[in-house]
């Protein structure tokens, strides 16, 4: 893991929050089901869209794969990936999630977020 530099100090009035949201939220690519979980979270955070996270536990591991790839958000920590590998198509580090996430987004801890123009995202119920 890398060393992260928090960026919360300098930004006080920066804000991310988490919500349970209360439907079935399932994630597909194609006709296949990659996740099925009731849940979820909804995470808002400022300047950017919001995000929908599942828990881990709900995510079809074995169609994924982890890749080395990793990105530094100075929010919410270092990003690790997957990729989608389990089926026809090929879809590299589609998923995202946050190992050890700074303490003021433990909240997301052990959750994992789609990019959603990648996949198919539906809320059901």
């Amino acid at each position: 893991m890398t060393e992260v530099t928090s960026a919360w100090p300098s930004h006080p009035d920066y804000e991310i929050d988490w919500q349970q949201i209360d439907s079935t939220v399932r994630v597909w690519q194609g006709d296949t089901l990659l996740a099925e979980s009731e849940r979820a979270l909804l995470v808002t955070e400022t300047d950017h869209a919001d995000v929908i996270y599942l828990p881990l536990v709900d995510l079809n591991l074995a169609l994924l794969t982890a890749t080395d790839h990793h990105t530094i958000c100075p929010f919410k920590g270092e990003a690790s990936y997957y990729s989608l590998t389990g089926t026809d198509e090929l879809l590299e580090n589609v998923v995202w999630w946050y190992p050890t996430p700074m303490e003021e987004v433990v909240g997301i801890a052990e959750h994992a977020a789609f990019y959603a123009h990648r996949v198919r995202i539906e809320l059901v119920g």
